[in-house]
């Protein structure tokens, strides 16, 4: 567990430069359209991630899933290329943002609608199963509003239905959006898992190692032929729903009982105490990826965005996705 955790924090630290640096260049006007930030979701995406097998298992990562981009193995320059509409980075210049992907190593590019993605990974790892591959397994990831979706209903019940080994992950941060849980669904968020007839977890998204391991089960009993999982990890968003939003309708009560909850800090003060990080190597990792977001932005800023005259703009190319 030890190389799963220090794993699992770097990625976690990469996120945090990373959004960082997007933030900043947002406000700057660098970056056009939204700009979805991590701060509070950290542990959850990072250990969602670190325990998949890039190449076999499928991941379907969203908007604040940087932490979980890291982990399993992508680095933060394809993440500039994207924001900056490079056409050296794996989607060529078509899509910005967060919607990237490299589909023959498992990473799904997302749809913006919420609640489409549980149904691709489903099929995809269906198709595994149909290739005879049996011990891939596929995540997924949602916020607590998007468990209300009809399309993600079906997607569950679909999954659940043929037993397939998807692990669901829903980070609840209190707010679909604006709209908090007590306005979104009546009921518990692992009853409406078990209702599905999937097998449920739940952690304090914020306690680094906790979910670490809640993860780590879940991914285990999933590729262990156990069948879906289901995880509720409860943290909150740390910032607003992108950066165009000042989150204003987030009690301040809310966030003064969060501020000592920074998943970052806590991760970092539990790997000093179980001995695994020092002070000396928490601040020479800080300081590897920070520069590393540094050259990678500087990089992808460089680069050359599409040509519209002389673009093709196929949807099947004969330059296809890596």
């Amino acid at each position: 567990m030890k190389e799963a955790a220090l794993k699992a924090y770097k990625a976690m630290v990469m996120a945090r430069a990373f959004d960082t640096k997007t933030s900043a260049l947002y406000k700057a006007g660098k970056i056009l359209g939204g700009v979805f930030l991590g701060r509070g979701h950290e542990a959850i995406a990072a250990c969602e991630a670190v325990f998949l097998r890039k190449g076999h298992d499928v991941y379907s990562p969203f908007i604040r899933e940087q932490a979980g981009r890291c982990a399993w193995g992508d680095s933060v320059l394809e993440s500039a290329r994207t924001y900056f509409g490079s056409v050296e980075g794996c989607m060529h210049g078509r899509d910005g943002n967060v919607h990237w992907g490299k589909p023959l190593e498992g990473t799904t590019a997302p749809i913006s609608h919420l609640g489409a993605m549980a149904a691709v990974i489903g099929g995809m790892v269906l198709a595994k199963r149909m290739q005879g591959i049996t011990d891939a397994v596929g995540v997924t990831c949602y916020g607590d509003g998007t468990t209300s979706v009809g399309a993600f209903h079906e997607a569950c019940n679909m999954i659940a239905v043929l037993k397939l080994p998807v692990i669901i992950v829903v980070s609840n941060n209190q707010y679909a959006y604006s709209t908090p849980n007590t306005q979104e669904f009546a009921c518990d968020l692992l009853d409406r898992g078990r209702g599905y007839g999937l097998t449920s977890h739940a952690c304090d998204g914020t306690d680094f190692l906790q979910t670490l391991e809640t993860m780590h089960s879940a991914v285990t009993a999933a590729r262990r032929g156990e069948g879906p999982q289901w995880v509720v990890a409860t943290t909150l968003r740390m910032c607003g729903h992108g950066e165009h939003d000042d989150a204003s309708y987030i009690p301040e009560t809310l966030k003064a009982a969060y501020a000592d909850r920074d998943p970052l800090a806590v991760a970092r003060r539990q790997l000093i105490e179980c001995g695994w990080l020092t002070e000396d190597t928490d601040a020479a990792l800080n300081r590897e990826c920070t520069d590393e977001v540094q050259r990678s932005v500087a990089q992808a800023q460089k680069e050359a965005t599409p040509n519209p005259a002389t673009e093709d703009w196929q949807a099947t190319s004969w330059r296809p996705f890596r």
